[in-house]
């Protein structure tokens, strides 16, 4: 947390943001507390000060100071901020982490140099697009290694641009209608030309010879069956009885 209470709105957006993704960082295997802006979330004591750093690192599980970390801006690299933070911070047995602006870098240098600071590890920071990117340009060969995860890379998604109205094709322009020429010429002079092709020979009829027509066997007559001998006539009636004289 700086003491600069004049700081632009514009940095100050950014200086939350930085401490924002710092806190994403530096949290592996470790707990990460923030102080953005006028939030008072974690201090540390330094003799009878209470101070609030941007970012406190503890030990994952346990109140075990860790780290500290303070992140400027373009106005806040000047040397009451050297005096009145980091040289405090560094008094602390933890390791101090120090970004600044890519354009505050040798400021940074020179003012750690003449308050005699021992900074463990000094970055920049720059926004390319929407994404912000962290460069190491100094580490002490005491400092011990903190580990971090890297802040994962946001996708840029290129708006389309909307397709340009298509524009009308032009009329095809009409096409002047030749002259009618006389028709007899036309006729002679097309005539020789068109050779009278061949008339195709007609292909030999190949003669179906006829199936031979298969002929019923004709059924034998049945046999008559010989007529009964016709039975003999009655016998003649017998004469009549003579009369009585």
């Amino acid at each position: 947390m700086s003491p600069i209470l004049t700081r632009p709105v514009r940095e100050q957006l950014e200086h939350d943001r930085v401490i924002r993704l710092l806190q994403a960082r530096y949290k592996r295997k470790t707990d990460v507390i923030i102080n953005p802006g006028s939030e008072l979330n974690q201090s540390v004591t330094i003799g009878d000060l209470v101070m609030y750093p941007d970012v406190v690192v503890f030990a994952e599980g346990a109140k075990k100071l860790l780290a500290t970390v303070e992140v400027e801006t373009g106005e806040s690299v000047n040397a009451l901020e050297a005096q009145s933070q980091w040289a405090r911070f560094c008094k602390l047995k933890v390791p101090f982490y120090l970004y600044v602006p890519t354009a505050s870098v040798e400021a940074a240098r020179r003012l750690c140099a003449e308050h005699d600071i021992p900074v463990a590890e000094v970055w920049t920071f720059h926004t390319t697009y929407d994404q912000v990117r962290f460069t190491m340009i100094y580490r002490s060969p005491d400092a011990p290694v903190v580990k971090y995860t890297p802040a994962p890379a946001k996708p840029v998604v290129a708006k389309a641009k909307p397709a340009p109205a298509p524009t009308p094709a032009p009329a095809p322009a009409a096409k002047a209608k030749p002259e009618a020429k006389p028709v007899a010429k036309l006729a002679a002079k097309v005539a020789p030309k068109v050779a009278a092709k061949p008339v195709a020979k007609a292909k030999p009829v190949t003669k179906v010879k006829p199936k031979p027509v298969v002929k019923a066997k004709a059924k034998p007559a049945a046999k008559a069956k010989p007529a009964k001998a016709a039975k003999p006539a009655a016998k003649k009636a017998k004469p009549a009885a003579k009369k009585r004289r």
